[in-house]
């Protein structure tokens, strides 16, 4: 990555958010096309989001704000999560996928729940 001029690009977890965004694109490829507008928008939407509430959080002009737009991106990672299940249900996605897709998900949430509760 180049030198990060902005807050948010240095944030682990935004990071984290933006690989997670790019794996959950990479897989969505792989969707039925039946599911352009539905399942795989979704997915997309949601873990696009979640890097996109923390960058937006950051550069607020208050720590309320940076919580508020953190608590945005775990309802996000919420979203991905049951989408993910559902993507397994529907055979999408294999199993092995699906487990390393969740892990990586669970740490993320972790991650970003830590971030908001030190934002005093």
């Amino acid at each position: 990555m180049e030198e990060a001029r902005f807050k948010f690009e240095k944030l682990i977890i935004w990071q984290k958010a933006m690989d997670f965004g790019e794996d959950i694109y990479k897989i969505t490829l792989r969707f039925p096309k039946d599911e352009l507008y539905n399942l795989s928008s979704q997915i997309r939407r949601a873990s696009d989001s979640i890097a996109l509430n923390i960058a937006e959080g950051s550069i607020g002009q208050s720590n309320l704000e940076v919580k508020k737009f953190t608590g945005y991106s775990i309802r996000s990672l919420a979203e991905v999560i049951t989408c993910l299940h559902k993507a397994k249900r529907r055979n999408y996605i294999s199993h092995n996928e699906f487990n390393v897709l969740y892990d990586f998900s669970f740490n993320l949430m972790n991650m970003m729940i830590a971030f908001k509760s030190k934002v005093k």
